[in-house]
């Protein structure tokens, strides 16, 4: 592309789209923010339409004279797959020529996480679609480990002593940031985004004990343990296996990886659980 690009970020209000628009805000970017909601958008935002997932038409609109795209992958639910393929569709009738997706690390039809099985699906579907193609697979998410814990301090799952390499959202945003002041340069690349160290949830609730003062344990339990432990939410299967395959997948040691991308992409260290833990 010989001029400057213009760049959409889906999930605008959300945790990584916002965090991305903000890293981008006072460059010569030029940014559209596509949200459900235009009255959530971020203030001063100038560029925003309206548009989810599911709506062929309303992406399509959205996405008119957008070059590059980076594409928040949408929340967790049976369709999600359906969704994307159908925005990805919108995307390259609409023209865009590149799209920056967020996936899951270890993507794969097979996964153990089994949503990394939708984020291979949506990967599939993006390398047929045409257009350029930049993955960023990301770990789970370190800010939310302490949230694993329940009311009572205790984080229960079918972990065993897995690892994960968890990595902070904010990692996440300013790497994806990073790729998006020059995406031409990221094309057909794959980046396994992760924190600075892989841990045990044992060392987990260990951390969140030394640096919250909340005593927090981990429990194992095993698999049927853990459909029955989670069967009074009335939450559909599959959910209940994306539940449970969170645990798995670590104990599998799929999530056992430490990458030094985020660095690498972004200039800055990743965080840590214990900065996660530390900031106010």
């Amino acid at each position: 592309m010989s001029h400057q690009p213009r760049i959409a970020i889906t999930g605008a209000t959300g945790n990584i789209g916002r965090g991305v628009a903000h890293n981008l805000v006072g460059t010569d970017t030029r940014l559209r923010l596509i949200v459900r909601d235009a009255s959530r958008a971020p203030a001063g935002a100038t560029d925003v339409a309206e548009a989810t997932y599911g709506d062929r038409a309303a992406a399509e609109a959205a996405l008119r004279g957008v070059d590059v795209l980076f594409m928040v992958s949408a929340s967790e639910s049976a369709d999600r797959v359906d969704q994307h393929r159908t925005f990805i569709d919108a995307a390259a009738a609409a023209g865009v020529q590149h799209v920056i997706y967020t996936s899951f690390l270890g993507a794969a039809p097979d996964a153990e996480f089994t949503l990394g099985r939708d984020h291979w699906a949506t990967e599939e579907h993006l390398r047929g679609s045409g257009m350029q193609v930049t993955v960023l697979r990301d770990s789970f998410y370190l800010d939310f480990l302490p949230t694993l814990a329940g009311e009572d301090g205790v984080i229960r799952g079918p972990g065993g002593n897995g690892r994960v390499g968890a990595v902070a959202r904010a990692d996440v945003a300013r790497s994806a940031a990073a790729v998006l002041r020059d995406p031409a340069a990221h094309v057909g690349a794959t980046y396994n985004l992760t924190g600075p160290q892989a841990l045990t949830l044992t060392e987990v609730a260990r951390i969140i004990t030394e640096l919250t003062g909340r005593t927090t344990t981990y429990h194992v339990e095993t698999i049927d343990e853990a459909y029955a432990s989670r069967r009074h939410y009335g939450a559909p299967e599959w959910q209940l296996d994306a539940w449970v395959s969170t645990y798995t997948a670590i104990a599998s040691g799929a999530l056992d990886l430490v990458t030094d991308t985020v660095e690498q992409l972004s200039g800055t260290a990743p965080l840590s659980l214990a900065d996660i833990l530390r900031q106010p």
